[in-house]
């Protein structure tokens, strides 16, 4: 999930701390590939969101997207031309070819595991897993730049040149985040570069999630002050992890 949010304090975290937000993102990433390996043709997306309820349940962990600034729902799923925030609902049923989006965040000990992923329902278009493909590129290019000898700059640097140089647009207007005891922290993240800034500090989790259009990059909210579409109409994808920087390089935190 994304927001914008008000300027605070970067907040490192300990190697304790990590190892809890390590937990809390297993927990994230197992229940979020459940919602993947369960999506099918036919299903609602309110059913992926069933799914992850009836999970929580088993788990020592708690929603972190529930009821966050209103959110009505536990995950948020988006499909096709939807970029993010999806809100699950009873009517949107899933079909062959689509992109579907999930967005996935939980609670441990205090601490927020975040983690996204796109995946190709049925038979895909070679346009839409060419999409997905890069989408993916783009996060795991952004990730090996996580470490000292970087800046937060180039990040978004990464993700903007490998998606443009497939001729697709960098959402602008919803940024990845600082993670940890707060689902939004400092610093932003954004997907593009937009002048030099600090480097990459051990101690330091953020949430790289790169948001890639076939078409341009503008964005608008739908009426339910939630779900983010194209504004061109042009199909989305979306991946997220949440990533610690150490001394020696990145940890993904949000991969089993």
């Amino acid at each position: 999930m994304i927001m914008q949010r008000s300027r605070r304090t970067v907040i490192l975290k300990s190697a304790r701390e990590i190892d809890i937000m390590r937990e809390a993102n297993r927990h994230t990433a197992e229940v979020l590939a459940m919602m993947c390996e369960a999506t099918k043709p036919g299903m609602s997306t309110w059913d992926l969101d069933q799914i992850a309820r009836e999970e929580i349940d088993k788990r020592p962990v708690t929603s972190a997207f529930l009821g966050y600034y209103g959110y009505p729902a536990v995950v948020c799923v988006s499909i096709n031309e939807e970029v993010v925030h999806g809100i699950p609902r009873k009517d949107k049923v899933i079909r062959d070819g689509d992109i579907v989006s999930i967005d996935f965040g939980l609670c441990f000990e205090g601490y927020v595991g975040d983690t996204a992923r796109s995946i190709g329902v049925g038979t895909l278009s070679t346009e839409a897993e060419d999409l997905i493909r890069v989408t993916r590129e783009c996060l795991d290019q952004a990730i090996a730049l996580c470490d000292p000898e970087h800046r937060l700059s180039d990040i978004g640097k990464a993700v903007e040149t490998h998606a443009q140089n497939h001729h697709y647009g960098v959402v602008r207007e919803f940024v990845g985040h600082g993670i940890g005891t707060r689902m939004h922290e400092e610093p932003q993240v954004p997907n593009y570069y937009d002048g030099l800034k600090p480097r990459l500090r051990p101690g330091l989790v953020i949430a790289i999630e790169p948001m890639i259009n076939i078409g341009g990059h503008e964005v608008r909210v739908l009426d339910d002050d939630w779900t983010a579409v194209t504004k061109d109409g042009s199909w989305s994808a979306h991946f997220e992890d949440s990533v610690a920087i150490l001394e020696d390089g990145p940890v993904v935190l949000s991969r089993i």
